[in-house]
């Protein structure tokens, strides 16, 4: 009896040039956190995301947010605004400084956070407590915020924006690449990510000191001396050279895997948008999505277990979408400025198979299974 092969919802895809930078550095005996991969690597993002930035490669994108907070002084006592609409991993680091997030809802445009809750929320801080400190904002599945509403309400109250393109590698605003879009900028190199390192992520600055400071709290703080010398905590967030090869290869495949995770979306629209009781999320004027994830909105809670159900059913991924933030039982006591949008995005939504792998075969496996139940 043949067996189906796990479908899984986005699965690491190796490009073939990874081997040729991993087996150098260890020809070379460049295994620890720094070497030519590594300073590769930044060059080949610096590259893709705008010449004008410096990039410091580190070991997650959690730690890439950790350090761009450090860099704008947030503090024990401050206030974070950060889109509630999000993984945790964008608001965790918050809390590692001692400070508190808020949390923003989202739009229906983008899914991604409101700029007319945001100004809302930045009015009430200054009058009942202080001016927050700095401001997340989330590019979710691939999809561009609306950067320039955000920029401008940032600008106007002289709050900078730490801009979380995780999951947005490959993804463009009007032109410019997501990641460089703001006062600071991450990138997540996860296993599940567009491109992967295993582990890995990049922060994304617009001065050469900027990145030189993140690089040195990224290691342990060292401070220029013969010995061990120590004036600042530091952090062991250093990419591996290693892990960097593996980076180099990537970029080599990132147009095709954007491509590919982007011909994923149209096969999902073309096939299901007929389904009254499907609903896709699409680029406003001036976005371009990676489509890292092709996401649907049901038309209620029980189509979309039914859906995710029957498809686990075929070992088949699929998976909701976030559960907001603000309703997450860590940051239960949080302040949060919400209408409802992102409770409704996580009670109808469904991440779908989105792997730049997937083949027509798999597809059509994972179509079959929804039709099956969208037409009971």
């Amino acid at each position: 009896m043949l067996t189906k092969t796990k479908i899984y919802l986005s699965s690491p895809h190796m490009g073939g040039a990874e081997q040729k930078f991993v087996n150098e550095a260890f020809d070379t005996n460049w295994i620890a956190p720094l070497g030519p991969n590594v300073d590769g690597f930044e060059k080949d993002i610096q590259n893709y995301v705008g010449k004008h930035t410096h990039v410091a490669v580190l070991s997650s994108g959690t730690a890439a947010i950790h350090l761009a907070l450090q860099l704008l002084n947030v503090s024990k006592g401050d206030e974070v605004l950060c889109q509630s609409f999000t993984f945790s991993a964008s608001a965790n680091p918050i809390v590692y400084q001692g400070a508190v997030p808020v949390f923003i809802d989202s739009e229906p445009d983008t899914w991604n956070m409101s700029p007319e809750l945001l100004e809302i929320a930045i009015k009430d801080r200054i009058e009942k407590y202080k001016k927050p400190k700095a401001i997340i904002a989330v590019h979710l599945y691939g999809m561009p915020y609306n950067a320039n509403a955000i920029n401008a309400i940032a600008q106007k109250y002289d709050i900078p924006v730490v801009e979380d393109s995780a999951e947005a590698l490959g993804s463009h605003y009007f032109g410019k690449a997501c990641g460089s879009l703001s006062d600071i900028g991450i990138l997540s190199f996860n296993g599940n990510k567009i491109i992967t390192t295993s582990g890995g992520g990049a922060l994304i600055a617009h001065t050469e000191a900027l990145k030189n400071k993140a690089v040195f709290l990224s290691t342990q703080a060292r401070d220029n001396a013969p010995h061990y010398e120590h004036s600042a905590i530091g952090y062991n967030y250093r990419m591996s050279n290693v892990l960097a090869g593996i980076g180099r290869g990537q970029m080599e495949v990132l147009n095709e895997r954007v491509a590919a995770r982007r011909l994923n979306y149209e096969f999902y629209k073309k096939h299901l948008s007929k389904y009254p009781s499907i609903s896709f999320l699409e680029e406003p004027e001036g976005s371009f999505s990676n489509r890292w994830i092709t996401c649907v909105k049901t038309e209620s809670f029980k189509l979309r277990e039914q859906i995710r159900l029957e498809l686990q059913q075929d070992d088949i991924e699929s998976r909701p979408l976030w559960k907001p933030m603000h309703m997450q039982p860590i940051f239960k006591d949080c302040l949060h400025f919400t209408d409802g949008t992102s409770e409704t995005l996580f009670d109808k939504g469904l991440c779908l198979p989105s792997g730049s792998n997937l083949t027509q075969e798999d597809l059509f496996r994972i179509l079959d299974t929804i039709t099956k139940t969208l037409n009971l």
